[in-house]
């Protein structure tokens, strides 16, 4: 009994420890789970609002670049039209090199050079830049350039790319110089004045648009917003088309690069084909996340109104730590709950079981015969009611068997004491009764010899003339005493058989009186 009460012991706190168990690890999941959802939804909603500010910030520079490049195209135009006014109605034959750089250094211009038609192509004759005379735009493989300049001679529609046209002239985006080693971007116009055999090309270095857009464009709003969010590890805008098909970043115009403005460090080969779904596709983002030296980062990628590509990476254990140690905080505050309810739930069930395991103990002894047995604990539970019950019941049967066996030790003195005088009462009884019984028998005898004789006399005797009721008297007489004899005999009998019987039910008596005490000496009072 003991064994299977440790056992149901043992197997309670281990059921009680693997349902507090299933229960921490059910809420840790499910806790984790939404924090999960809570750091992407986080992470989402911030990028978001970073990709939108800079799209609201690409936006606004390209209005205000827009009429910045208003302004320089409208400059081009009184440029060509004051070069055209030094060069009077000169030859492109008759215009020298030094002529055009003196303009060009009393304008304060980058540079001029002259078109003219030469064979079945337009290239430059005359230049301020040595690198520019001789440039075709046939050569560097520009065929719509050489439409434009030839649109020109021939007073036909001017390009759609321009940012600007009038009568026989217009302006292009700011575009790569295609003469020169190295990369270098700048403003163009072109202009022809009737009667001129030659294209008059001013340019102007765009770096007016490049310091606007750098102290209040895309690049000064991504400078600013990772100032202020440390948890932004890059921001770019990106040209999803070139990175479809790479050589359109070598065409000389329009400039197309992959990188727009910003960063764009954090490469992967999944890039391309998020970039070629959103071409597909302009109303979806994507984003993932991935690990580059040991940094985990949140990219997402954000279509633009314009074509382009809002990317923006993000520090993800700094955006999902704060979240993470918040939730770690509250498992831990969980468990240290549930143990402390493990540890008051096994002391409660630790006295109960003291408890239930005393009445146990006290019921296994009075099993056993120990009526004196008690649990002494003080309590007004139901244990404690129990407990007094079962004490009560002891005090009882210990009252009860007592008294008994009080009643059982007279009982088998008193048979002892019966069976010893109906032994000898049976005894002097049967003495007696066989005694009166031959007496009877003897006396019986004479007594009918006696009668026999008389009635033998009085049959001898004439003078008897009712001798024959005498006789008959005689007779009863002799029935009568043979009656008497044989009820004598009948009695002593019966009452020899009476004590005997009395003997034998009183020591069965003392017998039960015996089996009794012999069980009683088993209880323990």
């Amino acid at each position: 009994m003991k064994i299977k009460s440790n056992s149901l012991r043992i197997q309670f706190l281990t059921r009680l420890v693997i349902v507090l168990l299933v229960i921490i690890m059910i809420s840790s999941l499910v806790q984790l789970y939404f924090i999960k959802s809570q750091i992407t939804e986080n992470v989402n909603n911030k990028a978001s609002v970073i990709s939108q500010s800079i799209e609201l910030g690409m936006a606004e520079t390209n209005l205000a670049s827009q009429s910045i490049e208003h302004q320089i195209d409208l400059r081009l135009e009184n440029y060509g039209n004051l070069i055209a006014e030094k060069l009077n109605n000169q030859s492109s034959s008759e215009i020298s090199n030094q002529e055009l750089i003196n303009i060009k250094k009393e304008l304060g211009i980058s540079g001029i050079t002259l078109f003219a038609k030469k064979g079945n192509d337009i290239v430059g004759v005359k230049s301020t830049e040595h690198s520019e005379i001789g440039f075709s735009f046939k050569k560097i493989g520009y065929n719509d350039g050489f439409k434009a300049l030839d649109s020109l001679y021939k007073n036909k529609r001017l390009p759609s790319e321009a940012t600007y046209s009038a009568k026989n002239m217009f302006a292009l985006p700011i575009s790569q110089s295609g003469s020169q080693s190295n990369p270098r971007y700048y403003k163009y116009a072109y202009l022809i004045k009737p009667g001129r055999d030659y294209i008059i090309n001013p340019y102007i270095e765009a770096n007016e648009i490049y310091h606007f857009t750098k102290e209040v464009g895309p690049e000064s709003w991504i400078d600013k917003i990772k100032e202020k969010n440390t948890f932004i590890k890059e921001i770019g805008v990106l040209n999803p088309s070139v990175f479809e098909n790479p050589k359109l970043e070598t065409k000389l115009f329009p400039p197309i690069k992959k990188v727009v403005y910003g960063e764009y460090t954090y490469k992967d080969k999944r890039d391309k084909q998020l970039l070629a779904e959103i071409i597909k596709n302009k109303s979806i983002d994507k984003h993932y996340i991935n690990s580059y030296d040991g940094d985990k980062v949140y990219k997402l990628f954000l279509p633009a109104k314009d074509g382009k590509v809002v990317y923006v990476a993000l520090d993800y254990k700094m955006l999902s730590g704060p979240l993470y140690r918040h939730s770690i905080i509250l498992i831990v505050t969980g468990l240290v709950s549930l143990m402390a309810l493990f540890l008051l739930t096994a002391r409660f069930f630790n006295v109960v079981y003291g408890r239930i395991s005393a009445i146990k103990i006290q019921i296994g002894q009075l099993e056993k015969g120990d009526l004196t047995a008690k649990s002494t604990f003080n309590d007004k539970s139901e244990l404690g009611n129990l407990s007094e019950s079962v004490n009560k019941m002891a005090s009882y049967f210990n009252k009860t068997v007592s008294a008994t066996r009080e009643q059982a030790a007279k009982t088998q003195q008193l048979s002892l004491i019966l069976e010893a005088e109906a032994s000898q009462s049976v005894t002097k009884m049967y003495e007696i009764s066989t005694e009166a019984t031959l007496k009877s028998r003897d006396q019986h005898g004479e007594i009918v010899e006696l009668l026999n004789k008389l009635i033998e006399f009085i049959q001898t005797q004439p003078q008897y003339s009712d001798a024959t009721a005498i006789i008959k008297q005689i007779e009863e007489m002799k029935k009568i005493a043979n009656d008497r004899t044989s009820a004598t005999t009948d009695f002593t009998i019966t009452l020899s058989d009476l004590l005997q019987s009395l003997y034998l039910q009183s020591s069965e008596l003392s017998n039960i009186a015996n089996i009794m005490l012999e069980s009683m000496r088993k209880f323990k009072l």
